[in-house]
Formats: structure tokens, C-alpha cells, sequence
């Protein structure tokens, strides 16, 4: 079984320069995801899976609000996640709907924070936003590996390319310390 890289992005709110930036660094994935408030219109998001957000009045009708994929052996609910919980961070409607779907994973978005937890035997992976994250970390998204061995998630920071000679704040610096994740 040949391994299946995906690439998971969210919540960019409009922003055009990071979905092309990812898109060309990693062409050659097998999925780019976009979990949803691109703020765009599916022509706009060619390349990706999108489905839609609850700030996707722009989107078109034909968005899905949420998809399965099935990859080497995973069932992933993927959706942006604004109807799956009614609170932040309180899951159990998002689990329900994956078990009932039999889903072992969900890919979302909406709370812009990362996340890679495990809840009630069901994967939670959620990329952060590309545009702000509102636990005060950098912007973020992610790169998933799924192969023979399992689901490998990793963490990326995420600086637009028009801002990749600027040095980080010493909030930034001092949040991600905190975090376990200093920066150079």
C-alpha cells in the first residue's frame, strides 16, 4: 500500500497568496484539503477538496459541507465543522456523526487551533488557520501521511511568502516557548 499524503488547510479567510503558495510547494500531494471559510468560489479553489464554512456565503451551491474519504483502510470525515459542535471544543455530536458514519478520523477546522487528539477511539485533526489562530500561536496548518502504519500528522507554521524575511514578535516568541515550540 503506497502511502497517501494529504494536505490539510483552513479557515484562510479570503486569503488568496496562502492557498497558491501551498498549492505549489506541495503539487505533487495526492489531496490538498481545504477544510472550509476559504471566503471563495470552488472555481477559485482549483486543486483542492474544499467543503463549505459558515463563511462561505460566496461559495458555490454545489459544496459539500462535508465528504468522506476512504484511504488505505481509513474512513475521514471531513467537514468544516461549524454544525458538528455547538461549543468550542466540545466534540460529542462530531463523534456521533463519525461513528455513525463509521469514520475512525475527522478532518476540521472552524475553532482556528491546531489540534491532533484522540477522543472515544475516533482521530481529531484540526490544521489551525493559515490566517490567525486564536490561541495566540503562529498561523498554522498540516501534513497528513496515511500508509500501512497509520495516520502521521505534522504540524507546520505557515508565513506568507511576502512576509518570510520578518522576525517573529516577542509575543510569538514567548507563546510559543509556552508551548514547547521555540522558534529560532
Amino acid at each position: 500500500m503506497a502511502p497517501v499524503n494529504i494536505l490539510l488547510v483552513s479557515d484562510s479567510h479570503g486569503d488568496r497568496e496562502s492557498l497558491a503558495y501551498l498549492k505549489e510547494l506541495y503539487q505533487d500531494y495526492d489531496y490538498l484539503i481545504h477544510l472550509g471559510d476559504s471566503e471563495m468560489r470552488t472555481a477559485e479553489l482549483e486543486g483542492y477538496l474544499a467543503v463549505k464554512g459558515n463563511h462561505d456565503s460566496l461559495a458555490d451551491a454545489d459544496m459539500p459541507e462535508l465528504m468522506i474519504l476512504e484511504v488505505n483502510g481509513h474512513r475521514i470525515l471531513v467537514c468544516h465543522g461549524h454544525k458538528e459542535f455547538i461549543q468550542y471544543f466540545k466534540y460529542a455530536a462530531m463523534l456521533e456523526h463519525a461513528k455513525r458514519e463509521n469514520c475512525d478520523t475527522v478532518f476540521f477546522g472552524h475553532v482556528h487551533v491546531y489540534q491532533d487528539t484522540v477522543q472515544q477511539g475516533i482521530r481529531l485533526l484540526n490544521p489551525g488557520s493559515v490566517y490567525h489562530n486564536r490561541d495566540g500561536t503562529h498561523p498554522s496548518y498540516m501534513l497528513v501521511k496515511v500508509d500501512e502504519e497509520g495516520i502521521h500528522a505534522e504540524r507546520m507554521r505557515y508565513k506568507a511568502p511576502s512576509r518570510q524575511n520578518e522576525k517573529p514578535g516577542w509575543l510569538e516568541r514567548f507563546l510559543e516557548k509556552l508551548a514547547g515550540r521555540p522558534i529560532d
